[in-house]
């Protein structure tokens, strides 16, 4: 049972560079007291963690990341991007050394003190990411000045020894490789105290020792170099991959221009509340999430849906905080908090998406788990067993030895799975295309079957009545007067229909209550004191709602594509309603690209069958009509027990098959439900995006598969060349970093990929 005084604490944790550190953070937290669920997300820069009143303190938190070497900073209203806040995360990682020390944890100090480079890197092993570093050349940044004080020593001690000899040259460089292995050798140690003794620093820093110990110091010394080297272009892939998320947050401007009693003042955007009205000029960015209270224009919504031609909207249609004014003067009114508006929702769910990890990225965690220990005992048995076993040279097998070791580090392999989820998710939202983390990419990558709602998914869910045929004795206005009682209450767009043809008519809707829906069948309310439905036609002749005649008439009207409800009060037909709502665009496509990357299509619908074989014949697709959402449920798990299903709904109505669907789709512009509800989401109403959801996690699946490749590829050859004496200790840290930073660059290139466009080889 859980305990309700468990309290879900955030942070910001600057300084991940690469996966490995996330997993130390991680590891560390998770051994402390009153400390469960730790979650650190790599892209994100957060931290999250239940946190035990009483047993477990943010002070424990926070010093125990800052002996890591990394800076941490409470984010207790949601995502740290703007400016500011970044700037104290940078103080953090600039001062944390002597906040650890006197335990004033929250003092951070100037942000932009950082020290020497001498003083950064004593703070714990490589220098980490500092926020306030971003933007600046790198050998403006702490890692950079590390590399370049690195580089200072190595190149005096190699002066040193032309001009004095070999003799004394080798405690140059001895003093070069203290110094530079120092900080390194910190870290280690305190990730060693901590419960993790299998780190790259313990093995750099082992591993430098060792080649002290053989007397091979300028190579040690070379070794530390390369290795902060290897550090600021892991920085610099790192901070890249995170670019995209961070873009997300700089759509929405800063300042809103709030119209206030007729005047205007300039405020910050992340003050407006609900209720407050703003005035978008021609090019300005809409501020907030809001409803256009005065004045008509193009809005392009590309920002948040991917959408790029402007869409014309008016007073009364809701508009998205990052997308542009194109035309004339807006004055929008403000409907959702700054933290709430859809690029923050999106921004969360993006990185919230780092914790639904895929199955590929679960099993190489477990496999780098033994992996590291692995090499370390061959790398003992390398050292061990030639000199032993066949009196070989000791010098030249401990240093091959020691090799081994530096190879041995798992990073790249480990960061081959997130670097490509978190590239794949930020190109895919900046397209409108939003997928729950890695379990749901892969699961979307092998999909076999996509099964399509038909109302307001396949079609524009935008139905009009265009026929009304009163029964015997009963006039227009009446049937219209009942029907819009008993609809009055609801949102679907069957029911928004007759609604809004009983207003373009001049009908007002009789007084009703109880109001309910009868799913799979229609409404019933108590109308003027007696039951009143609007059902199907195949429910209503159940209760004598609908005559012969009404139901021959329906009959024909349904083979014409049209949705017909019958109207009936107390067992009493009033007459049927006719609607159409046409069919998408590019529904006819999405279906035609589906079948060219090899996925089947079926659309599922509660629909008549006649209504629905005009539906899916116009669009080519199989169908199945008349179904219960019980009967959507039971087709979609037989689809699924013969491959991957995805199922494409409206994140309202069907929740049950989105749920038991290995994926399930909410099709929306923007709004909650489909943001929140379903495995993903598309923001602009075009089903040629559900091809470009498979085309993107397929390009995901190939990338991660290319990574897992070229890191496991790289060790192996590098572990055989360092064996054999082929390859020394600096091509081994060069193979170990190389391999890092090749796979998060060929991961970037997700950022580039465009699902919207199809491939030839697809």
């Amino acid at each position: 049972m859980r305990d309700d005084s468990v309290q879900r604490r955030e942070w910001t944790v600057t300084g991940m560079d690469c996966a490995a550190c996330a997993t130390k953070v991680q590891n560390a937290l998770g051994r402390l007291p009153g400390i469960s669920e730790v979650r650190v997300g790599l892209m994100s820069e957060r931290l999250s963690l239940n946190l035990l009143p009483g047993v477990g303190v943010d002070g424990d938190v926070e010093d125990a990341v800052r002996r890591l070497g990394y800076g941490i900073t409470p984010r207790e209203s949601g995502p740290v991007h703007d400016h500011e806040e970044q700037g104290d995360a940078g103080a953090c990682c600039g001062g944390h050394a002597a906040a650890a020390e006197t335990g004033h944890h929250h003092d951070h100090g100037d942000p932009h003190d950082h020290g020497h480079a001498a003083e950064d890197a004593a703070h714990g092993g490589h220098v980490h990411d500092d926020p306030a570093d971003r933007g600046k050349r790198w050998f403006r940044t702490a890692k950079g000045r590390l590399v370049l004080l690195t580089g200072a020593l190595l190149a005096c001690a190699w002066a040193f020894e032309m001009l004095t000899g070999t003799r004394y040259g080798y405690w140059a460089f001895l003093a070069a490789c203290l110094i530079g292995v120092a900080p390194v050798a910190r870290r280690a140690f305190e990730a060693a105290r901590m419960g993790q003794p299998f780190t790259i620093e313990s093995l750099m820093t082992i591993a430098v020792v060792g080649a002290l110990w053989i007397g091979a110091a300028e190579e040690a010394a070379l070794v530390v170099f390369l290795f902060a080297v290897g550090e600021v272009l892991e920085g610099v892939a790192a901070g890249k991959a995170r670019d995209g998320i961070r873009a997300l947050a700089d759509l929405v401007p800063k300042t809103a221009l709030l119209d206030d009693g007729g005047t205007t003042r300039e405020v910050a955007a992340d003050t407006l509340r609900v209720g407050q009205t703003v005035l978008v000029r021609p090019g300005d960015r809409i501020p907030a999430d809001g409803e256009i209270a005065d004045g008509t224009s193009g809005v392009d919504e590309s920002p948040v849906t991917g959408e790029s031609v402007p869409v014309t909207k008016g007073p009364g249609e809701a508009v998205f905080a990052g997308s542009i004014n194109t035309e004339a003067v807006l004055r929008v009114t403000v409907t959702k908090e700054p933290s709430d508006n859809t690029i923050a929702r999106i921004i969360r769910l993006v990185e919230d998406a780092e914790e639904a990890r895929a199955p590929t990225e679960r099993f190489i965690d477990r496999f780098s788990r033994w992996y590291m220990p692995a090499i370390v005992a061959v790398a003992a048995l390398v050292v061990l067993v030639p000199p032993l076993a066949f009196g070989a040279d000791w010098d030249i097998w401990v240093y091959r030895g020691l090799a081994l070791l530096l190879i041995g580090c798992p990073c790249a392999l480990v960061i081959s799975v997130p670097a490509s989820i978190a590239s794949s998710l930020s190109a895919g939202a900046r397209k409108g295309l939003l997928m729950k983390g890695g379990a749901v990419i892969e699961a979307t990558s092998v999909v076999r079957t996509v099964a399509f709602d038909k109302t307001g998914t396949l079609t524009h869910g935008r139905p009009e009545v265009v026929d009304i045929r009163p029964a015997a004795g009963v006039d227009a206005a009446e049937l219209l007067a009942v029907a819009a009682a008993v609809e009055a209450g609801s949102s679907h767009p069957l029911a928004r229909a007759v609604l809004k043809r009983a207003a373009a008519d001049g009908v007002s809707p009789l007084a009703a209550a109880d109001a309910r829906a009868m799913p799979g069948k229609g409404a019933e309310a108590i109308v003027d004191g007696a039951r009143a439905v609007v059902a199907s036609p195949r429910h209503a002749a159940t209760e004598g709602g609908i005559d012969a005649e009404g139901a021959e008439l329906a009959g024909t009207m349904e083979t014409e594509g049209k949705t017909v409800v019958a109207v009936y009060r107390q067992g009493r037909p009033l007459g049927i309603l006719a609607l159409r709502d046409e069919a998408r665009g590019d529904a006819r496509e999405a279906i035609a690209q589906l079948k060219r990357l090899g996925v089947g299509a079926v659309m599922l619908t509660g629909d008549n069958p006649r209504t629905a074989k005009a539906v899916a014949g116009g669009l080519g697709v199989d169908f199945k009509a008349g179904m219960m959402p019980e009967d959507k449920l039971a087709t979609v798990r037989e689809i699924g027990a013969q491959g991957g299903v995805m199922m494409i709904g409206d994140g309202i109505n069907d929740a049950p098959a989105l749920k038991q669907a290995a994926v399930g789709v909410a099709m929306g512009s923007g709004t909650d439900v489909a943001l929140e509800t379903a495995d993903a989401a598309i923001l602009r109403d075009r089903v040629v995006d559900v091809p470009a959801l498979i085309r993107l996690a397929r390009a995901t699946m190939g990338n991660i598969h290319q990574n897992v490749a070229i890191a496991l590829g790289l060790k192996a050859v590098f572990l055989v060349t360092s064996v054999l004496g082929i390859t020394g200790l600096w091509i081994a840290i060069l193979a170990d970093t190389g391999a890092t930073v090749l796979v998060t660059l060929n991961a970037l290139r997700l950022l580039g990929f465009d699902p919207t466009r199809e491939r030839s080889h697809q």
